[in-house]
């Protein structure tokens, strides 16, 4: 069975600005949890219910629809062409782009967004229809109950934790990608502090980037096999285990883990690896990405091993 993974992206010539939102906080998004990822029920203007994945390493407004026929389907006027660049050995990707569409996510209307539609056939094959991010991340604090399958929106620097939780600090890059710090011990070993940035669409639990002068050394006992498809093309890499990940206090035990090429995983510079959603999965969650924080608390997956 293909394992598909969603990336990190830049769009070139495309804002990250915020723009007018009609989402009022504590509104509640439902949500589907298939392979590890988070899909959200999405209609774009009056368009039938489209399934999008929500990708925290998409820092730009709007969804990014990944076949061209969906352009077709909701007769977007005024569309230009535009150039996209993600994850993968292959080109860049061109898109059409919409300005000024209503996304209705569950029954929260997002207004004056973008809405791109790749016009090539990198990812036409893919389950789901396509990727937004920031239209949600940017304007709120983003609270996830993996348990019952929730997303609830609050206003930023509203959510005030008791003891049970812990507060991490976030760092967001020039791209808008929440970095925060964790460490490893792939054998048994010292733990390593690593720099990693959260990918809420990567259905792995951990992903370290392989290059020259990366800070930890490989397991043994690799295999290599096909990890997913970035919006540039497939991504092949080794895959194996660590022997622990801590993330602030949580320490998590025998981590199955995917060791990409830097060069073709991931265009963050100072990445040592990627926290991504099978790890998420294990915390009730809160994104504040203007208040530059990150909350976690264990939920009933936390002592659940890793597959």
């Amino acid at each position: 069975m293909k394992k598909y993974l969603i990336f990190a992206l830049l769009i070139l010539g495309f804002s990250s600005q915020p723009v007018p939102l009609s989402a009022e906080p504590q509104q509640q998004i439902p949500f589907e949890i298939r392979r590890n990822k988070v899909i959200l029920p999405v209609r774009i203007n009056d368009s039938r219910t489209l399934k999008i994945i929500l990708d925290s390493g998409m820092p730009s407004q709007g969804v990014i629809l990944f076949r061209r026929e969906l352009g077709d389907e909701l007769s977007l006027e005024g569309a230009e062409r535009y150039r996209i660049r993600g994850a993968g050995q292959g080109k860049e990707s061109y898109a059409i782009r919409a300005e000024s569409q209503e996304l209705a996510v569950g029954d929260v209307v997002f207004s004056g967004q973008p809405v791109l539609v790749l016009q090539n056939d990198t990812m036409s094959d893919f389950p789901t229809d396509g990727v937004m991010g920031n239209s949600i991340f940017g304007h709120h604090a983003v609270r996830f109950d993996f348990e019952k399958k929730i997303i609830t929106l609050l206003r930023t620097g509203t959510f005030h934790p008791d003891s049970s939780w812990e507060t991490l600090d976030i760092t967001l890059n020039d791209h808008g990608i929440p970095f925060i710090k964790a460490a490893v011990s792939v054998g048994g070993e010292p733990e390593i502090p690593l720099h990693v940035y959260i990918d809420s669409a990567s259905g792995e639990a951990l992903e370290l980037l392989v290059r020259p002068d990366q800070k930890f050394s490989l397991p043994e006992n690799l295999e290599t096999r096909y990890l997913g498809r970035g919006l540039s093309g497939d991504i092949s890499g080794q895959f194996g285990r660590v022997a622990t990940l801590r993330i602030g206090s949580f320490e998590l035990k025998d981590v199955p883990t995917a060791f990409p090429s830097a060069e073709v995983r991931s265009r963050q510079p100072g990445a040592d690896g990627i926290i991504c959603n099978n790890t998420l999965l294990r915390f009730h969650v809160v994104f504040d990405f203007s208040a530059k924080k990150l909350f976690l608390k264990p939920n009933k997956l936390f002592g659940k091993s890793l597959s």
